[in-house]
């Protein structure tokens, strides 16, 4: 049968907070029994945006992640709540408000932290994905209706849809390597997960220092070259996707009239804007 699932474009992210705002308004002094007790006016973020900022002056770029329950189909909460935690057949989990009070235990059952303790009510509460919503014909959750760049979409479909969706558009989940089956997945997520190696080409022309447009940009492991680029009319480039911790790389520079250059980076767990590279 269809099943619900989130996609977030990082890229279209912009930390308004529309969405953890359109959260708590939904659900703070509202119960919905059987979905939800409560949710307490401070502390609870059940929708909570983490920020990156790579790079340094003067190229720079953040990215904003917002993180929810996962819905995973194979939810560490599920095994350890028993009859407290339950998964729809639509692939929405809700912790139940009634068998769940006093379970402070599922808390620290989720790898993402995203199940959150109500201590005046004793219970442990998550982002339900408004499933109440939803039941009574809804599209979308709050937090993605409230959205103003369209960056949060959720979608009902196969199981077999979803995974020909994520090949082809490369969207990711948080932690894979937890193997829980999320049922959140990322577009972009290299702008968080990822490190950029960027640098300005210039030349001496006529005794000043000037920009270089269109110089050939070889970014090579050993050997191999991994990608080329063209500097811009800045003469500015920029290789994204690289592992962070992934050690040695050359930057190999060219212009047919201008010369050349050659530089050697280190990447360790952050973007590098190496500065102007002078071609001789």
């Amino acid at each position: 049968m269809k099943k619900w699932n989130m996609i977030i474009d990082v890229a279209l992210c912009e930390n308004c907070n529309n969405c953890t705002l359109a959260t708590k308004d939904e659900h703070v002094g509202n119960d919905f029994p059987g979905y939800a007790a409560p949710q307490p006016l401070h502390g609870h973020r059940w929708i909570e945006i983490k920020r990156k900022v790579r790079g340094s002056s003067p190229m720079v770029d953040a990215a904003h992640v917002p993180t929810m329950c996962n819905h995973c189909d194979d939810a560490p909460c599920l095994r350890a709540g028993l009859d407290a935690v339950r998964k729809r057949a639509d692939g929405i989990v809700i912790i139940d408000p009634q068998k769940a009070r006093g379970r402070r235990d599922l808390v620290e059952s989720c790898p993402y932290g995203a199940i959150w303790w109500n201590e005046e009510l004793q219970l442990p509460q998550h982002w339900i994905f408004e499933a109440h919503l939803l039941d009574q014909g809804w599209q979308q959750p709050r937090g993605a209706h409230a959205c103003p760049t369209g960056a949060m979409k959720a979608i009902k479909i196969e199981d077999s849809e979803m995974q020909d969706l994520v090949n082809k558009e490369k969207l990711e989940v948080l932690r894979p390597e937890l193997k829980t089956k999320p049922r959140v997945y990322y577009k972009n997520f290299h702008r968080y997960s990822k490190c950029f190696i960027g640098g300005s080409i210039v030349a001496m022309t006529d005794g000043r220092k000037d920009c270089v447009s269109g110089a050939t940009i070889e970014f090579r492991r050993e050997m191999d070259i991994i990608d080329v680029q063209t500097s811009d009319m800045f003469g500015d480039f920029k290789f994204d996707f690289v592992e962070p911790g992934s050690g040695a790389y050359v930057i190999a520079i060219s212009h047919e009239r201008h010369g050349r250059a050659q530089v050697s980076v280190n990447v360790a767990t952050e973007s590098i804007y190496i500065g102007d590279l002078m071609l001789t």
